[in-house]
Protein backbone atom coordinates (compact mmCIF):
# COMPACT_ATOMS: atom_id res chain seq x y z
CA UNK A 1 0.00 0.00 0.00
CA UNK A 2 0.80 3.59 -0.35
CA UNK A 3 2.06 5.56 2.44
CA UNK A 4 -0.86 8.28 1.14
CA UNK A 5 -3.52 5.73 2.24
CA UNK A 6 -6.79 7.25 3.55
CA UNK A 7 -9.32 5.45 5.50
CA UNK A 8 -12.52 4.63 4.11
CA UNK A 9 -14.32 5.85 7.09
CA UNK A 10 -14.69 8.83 8.69
CA UNK A 11 -13.48 9.34 11.57
CA UNK A 12 -11.03 6.73 11.38
CA UNK A 13 -10.81 3.95 13.93
CA UNK A 14 -7.89 5.73 15.18
CA UNK A 15 -9.64 8.93 16.11
CA UNK A 16 -12.47 7.22 17.22
CA UNK A 17 -10.02 5.05 19.56
CA UNK A 18 -8.87 8.81 20.98
CA UNK A 19 -5.14 7.19 20.31
CA UNK A 20 -5.16 3.89 22.45
CA UNK A 21 -7.23 5.57 25.08
CA UNK A 22 -10.06 2.89 24.34
CA UNK A 23 -9.94 -0.54 23.17
CA UNK A 24 -12.03 -1.64 19.77
CA UNK A 25 -14.36 -3.55 22.28
CA UNK A 26 -15.21 -0.40 24.27
CA UNK A 27 -15.84 1.44 21.10
CA UNK A 28 -18.17 -1.13 19.87
CA UNK A 29 -19.92 -1.38 23.18
CA UNK A 30 -20.61 2.39 23.36
CA UNK A 31 -21.53 2.45 19.67
CA UNK A 32 -24.32 -0.19 20.06
CA UNK A 33 -25.40 1.79 23.00
CA UNK A 34 -25.24 5.24 21.01
CA UNK A 35 -27.20 3.62 18.28
CA UNK A 36 -29.83 1.97 20.78
CA UNK A 37 -30.77 5.49 21.87
CA UNK A 38 -30.97 6.68 18.57
CA UNK A 39 -33.36 3.84 17.38
CA UNK A 40 -35.24 4.43 20.70
CA UNK A 41 -35.73 8.38 19.58
CA UNK A 42 -36.73 7.82 16.22
CA UNK A 43 -38.76 4.91 17.60
CA UNK A 44 -40.93 7.59 19.57
CA UNK A 45 -41.06 10.40 17.08
CA UNK A 46 -42.57 7.95 14.62
CA UNK A 47 -45.13 7.04 17.22
CA UNK A 48 -45.86 10.15 18.60
CA UNK A 49 -46.45 11.35 14.48
CA UNK A 50 -48.34 8.13 13.37
CA UNK A 51 -50.80 9.40 16.70
CA UNK A 52 -51.18 12.81 15.42
CA UNK A 53 -51.96 11.57 12.44
CA UNK A 54 -54.68 8.76 13.13
CA UNK A 55 -56.43 10.74 15.25
CA UNK A 56 -56.66 13.62 12.65
CA UNK A 57 -55.27 15.97 14.71
CA UNK A 58 -52.53 17.03 11.62
CA UNK A 59 -52.05 16.68 8.07
CA UNK A 60 -48.63 16.94 7.90
CA UNK A 61 -46.80 13.72 6.69
CA UNK A 62 -45.38 11.40 8.84
CA UNK A 63 -41.83 12.05 7.79
CA UNK A 64 -42.26 15.97 8.43
CA UNK A 65 -42.79 15.00 12.13
CA UNK A 66 -39.36 13.23 12.23
CA UNK A 67 -35.66 14.55 12.81
CA UNK A 68 -34.07 14.35 9.16
CA UNK A 69 -31.18 12.83 10.67
CA UNK A 70 -33.08 9.97 12.30
CA UNK A 71 -34.89 9.64 9.54
CA UNK A 72 -32.17 9.56 6.50
CA UNK A 73 -29.48 8.48 8.18
CA UNK A 74 -28.12 4.70 9.61
CA UNK A 75 -28.43 4.62 13.47
CA UNK A 76 -24.72 3.56 13.35
CA UNK A 77 -23.58 6.35 11.72
CA UNK A 78 -25.27 8.89 14.02
CA UNK A 79 -23.26 7.00 16.61
CA UNK A 80 -20.37 7.37 15.24
CA UNK A 81 -20.41 10.51 14.73
CA UNK A 82 -21.98 11.75 17.87
CA UNK A 83 -18.96 9.46 19.95
CA UNK A 84 -16.59 11.89 17.54
CA UNK A 85 -18.04 14.92 18.51
CA UNK A 86 -17.87 14.10 21.67
CA UNK A 87 -21.77 14.72 21.98
CA UNK A 88 -21.85 11.43 23.54
CA UNK A 89 -18.65 10.03 26.07
CA UNK A 90 -17.55 6.71 26.72
CA UNK A 91 -17.77 6.28 30.44
CA UNK A 92 -15.05 5.22 32.18
CA UNK A 93 -16.43 3.87 35.30
CA UNK A 94 -16.60 0.38 35.22
CA UNK A 95 -13.92 -0.57 33.34
CA UNK A 96 -11.79 -2.82 35.07
CA UNK A 97 -14.43 -3.74 37.48
CA UNK A 98 -15.64 -7.43 37.73
CA UNK A 99 -19.03 -7.22 36.66
CA UNK A 100 -19.70 -10.71 37.53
Amino acid sequence: MSENYTSMINPTLEQLLQGGKYNRYELVIATSKCARMVTDEYVKQREYAEKLISNRETDKSLASFINSEYRDEKAVKIAIKNLASHEYEIVEESRGQNLD
